[in-house]
């Protein structure tokens, strides 16, 4: 057997082997984490302002979730669906209290873009219909259904042909008024369009969605993989504007880090299934169920929800102050410690001064806007550090 690779050849070695899907930032090895910090196997140390791309709401290693974790791979990892499991048992009760109360049921899956393809299948089972209605500039992950519902061409077309979806644009109810008919089973929104830029959903729009399928017999579905579990300030983005969609679809901060996806649906949905109508290998396994079940108590206990309110008012407030009258800067927006940078050019270098000069890592929301998605454990000071770094690269 030949020799593991030495430390300087680990980028090299992960490239060869792992490499072509992925653009990597330089060649720097993360080796450890703790909280909103990450360092490289050179002992440098990073502000990680994108929380592993929205996923480790907790910061990294939470003692509490990294305890859960430990404690239950030395009791059970995986169980079949076919049995029932003590931990799965517990984590469903405890999700099902932060859920909105319509939302009475769930399926666990293990990625957000799973959840995704789970939520169209029940959204066509339940409605018997085969149409569906997405917005310009929305992402919903990479797999083919989710793929299917991913405006951004550089993304859809080298698989085309895709599912049949509707692509209207985000904001404009004159056009999604137009794109449902009696042959739409769902409508698939974000409300907060994160990958393209922070892209606020208005509320008219949002509710006038939500009138527009209970009139028509087709299902609401909301993407809420990337603003659910506190990034927003509330719970679900959703909440912020009353919405009662048919279908939730969850990720990221369900496991505090640990892949883990989910899709909650309404006692209408659950009526339409059957045993096979779906399912999964992985998903709800002990392991996941776990961490997830640590994740809520943690969410809770540290009162995360309403710190990330409080932190993401902090954080746009402390933006616009050292922003100000900087002429690279278009608009600052944000909900929750969900913030975008919207720049007069391609953000980039940008990035790259961040991590390079810096030490601060950030995130691209499309072409031309600096995207935070910090830990919601993120202090004040920790927020001034990201503020100065930002506002030391943007040029006057």
């Amino acid at each position: 057997m030949e020799k593991l690779p030495a430390l300087a050849d680990l980028a090299a070695t992960e490239e060869a082997i792992l490499g072509g899907t992925t653009a990597r930032r330089g060649d720097v090895v993360i080796a450890r984490g703790e909280g909103c910090w990450l360092w490289d196997t050179q002992g440098r140390r990073y502000l990680d302002l994108t929380a592993a791309q929205g996923v480790a709401m907790l910061g990294h290693c939470h003692p509490t979730l990294s305890q859960a974790i430990a404690e239950q791979a030395h009791c059970l990892i995986a169980c079949p669906n076919f049995f029932y499991n003590d931990v799965r048992a517990r984590f469903a009760a405890a999700l099902r209290q932060v859920l909105p109360d319509h939302l009475s049921h769930v399926f666990l899956a293990n990625s957000g873009a799973e959840s995704i393809d789970g939520g169209l299948k029940l959204a066509r089972l339940a409605t018997g219909r085969t149409g569906i209605v997405a917005t310009m500039r929305g992402f919903h992950g990479r797999t083919v259904g989710a793929l299917s519902l991913t405006w951004e061409p550089k993304y859809r077309k080298p698989f085309e042909p895709l599912l049949d979806v509707t692509h209207v644009p985000f904001n404009n109810l004159e056009r999604m008024d137009a794109a449902v008919d009696e042959n739409v089973a769902v409508v698939v929104l974000e409300v907060v369009q994160g990958e393209s830029g922070v892209i606020m959903g208005d509320a008219a729009y949002l509710r006038g969605v939500e009138e527009i399928c209970r009139e028509r017999g087709a299902l609401l579905m909301i993407d809420e993989i990337q603003t659910g579990f506190g990034r927003t300030g509330r719970w679900f983005a959703h909440q912020h504007h009353g919405l009662r969609p048919d279908i939730i679809c969850m990720a990221k901060g369900i496991g505090g880090g640990f892949p883990m996806g989910a899709i909650a649906y309404t006692e209408a949905v659950h009526q339409a299934l059957y045993p096979g109508a779906h399912g999964s290998t992985f998903g709800g396994n002990p392991l996941a169920c776990a961490a997830g079940l640590a994740a809520l108590r943690i969410y809770r206990e540290e009162q995360l929800i309403e710190r990330s309110a409080a932190m993401g008012q902090l954080l746009l407030e402390r933006l616009n102050q050292a922003l100000a009258d900087r002429t690279a800067v278009r608009e600052i927006r944000g909900l929750g410690l969900m913030v975008g940078i919207e720049l007069r050019e391609k953000v980039g270098r940008y990035l790259k001064a961040l991590m390079e000069e810096h030490g601060v890592i950030a995130l691209p929301g499309g072409s031309n806007v600096l995207r935070l998605l910090p830990p919601l454990t993120i202090s004040e000071a920790e927020i001034e550090v990201g503020v100065q770094a930002i506002a030391a690269v943007l040029p006057d």
